[in-house]
């Protein structure tokens, strides 16, 4: 389903595209248009189709799949342009709105009509290399090392056994289509030489299907912190069936806490980890198909000793208030992607989803860490919000500044 939704809203995409491109393409060409942009969507449709129909092991799947990147770029480069050009259109309109009447000139007839298209020819050669010159810096941020954000976390009351104990955060690497094994190794390579007592990761781990896992783990093989590592499942792990990423995650080590808890001690103290189960759960598949209750914190919460310090980990940073009724004093969430794609300088788009778009957040004596990922979603791209690796360190002491409310 939502591969069908993707290729519904590509084709819509490019429709609108389509008639952009008829307007700035000299006349002799413009019949050649819907025939290009068709053969550049060959290998797309082709690569959605085998994943649509489950044909995972298809021989034709992997050169398809490199094929069809070049297909993901083209989205990413179309989005921009018509985004320019709604750009190109705006001003044209501003300016014939506040430029006076030429004498003879009626709004719809020729003349008119010829100067748009005219000021929409100039602008495309500027707007096309704008978007062509965003795309590449955007792919080159998205697929490039991402930022190490190193930081010390204060809490008061924090076991002494649990000062300067060093967690790796990891969130929505979207393993699958647009993220590939060897990105996978580079970020497994990158974490483990920050030598952390403990892995987490916080959801979204594939793009859209349970055998995209593979890669991942694959990637992650051998690499074993002091003190485990642990995840939980993000809404795209609800795509589909999620009980073979269950399977496999405890199959590899690595073990899955949603609604429930582990103790972890270290010299002398005790960390109690939680993770929630994201609310995907009740709708998988996009069917309302149940895999599970949703976040229970009371559950996830259960018979924990009261002197254990509590870290949740929960996918949405908008269900911080869940984690809370858990009683973590540290939660760790993804989901935003920081955004991804924030072309308004001082603005994050992750806005458009909730308040808590990346980094630190406090209540009370109470934090939230937010990271933005690692991968991407939709779009082979990322602007203005750089993939991150979190190294979280716990310190006794007082709260981190420069933390948000």
């Amino acid at each position: 389903m939502p591969f069908l939704i993707s290729l519904v809203l590509i084709f819509l995409v490019q429709w609108l595209h389509l008639r952009l491109l008829r307007l700035e393409v000299a006349a002799p060409y413009r019949r050649w248009l819907p025939w290009i942009l068709g053969l550049i969507h060959v290998p797309l449709v082709l690569f959605a189709g085998f994943r649509i129909l489950g044909l995972g092991g298809h021989g034709a799947l992997p050169w398809l799949r490199t094929l069809a990147r070049g297909g993901f770029y083209f989205q990413a480069f179309t989005v921009l342009h018509l985004l320019a050009g709604m750009l190109a259109e705006g001003t044209w309109r501003f300016w014939r709105r506040n430029r006076p009447e030429e004498p003879g000139a009626e709004v719809g007839d020729g003349a008119v009509d010829l100067s748009r298209r005219a000021f929409l020819q100039t602008a495309a050669l500027a707007s096309t290399g704008a978007a062509v010159a965003l795309g590449a810096g955007g792919a080159r941020q998205a697929y490039g090392d991402p930022e190490i954000t190193r930081r010390a976390l204060g809490f008061p009351d924090l076991p002494e056994g649990l000062d300067g104990l060093r967690i790796a955060h990891l969130s929505d690497l979207h393993a699958g289509p647009l993220v590939s094994p060897s990105l996978l190794r580079r970020w497994r390579e990158l974490t483990e030489r920050e030598r952390p007592d403990l892995l987490l990761f916080t959801g979204d781990l594939v793009d859209s299907r349970p055998d995209e896992l593979e890669p991942l783990l694959e990637a992650f093989r051998g690499f074993s912190p002091p003190l485990g590592t642990f995840a939980i499942l993000g809404n795209h792990d609800y795509f589909d069936d999620p009980r073979p990423i269950w399977r496999d995650l405890e199959a590899e080590g690595i073990r899955c806490l949603e609604n429930a808890s582990t103790l972890i001690r270290r010299d002398g103290a005790t960390l109690a980890l939680l993770g929630l189960q994201d609310p995907m759960a009740r709708n998988g598949r996009f069917r309302r198909m149940v895999f599970g209750p949703g976040p229970r914190p009371a559950e996830a919460a259960r018979d924990l000793p009261a002197e254990a310090f509590r870290i949740c980990m929960n996918h949405r940073p908008s269900e911080w208030e869940r984690a809370l009724e858990a009683g973590a004093r540290l939660t760790l969430s993804g989901h935003t992607h920081g955004g991804q794609i924030n072309p308004i300088p001082g603005f994050s788009s992750a806005h458009l989803i909730g308040p808590r778009t990346d980094g630190l957040y406090r209540q009370g004596d109470d934090l939230l860490y937010v990271s933005r990922g690692l991968g991407v979603v939709g779009l082979p791209i990322r602007i203005a919000a750089p993939p991150e690796i979190a190294i979280l360190t716990l310190r006794r002491g007082p709260a981190a500044p420069g933390t948000r409310p």
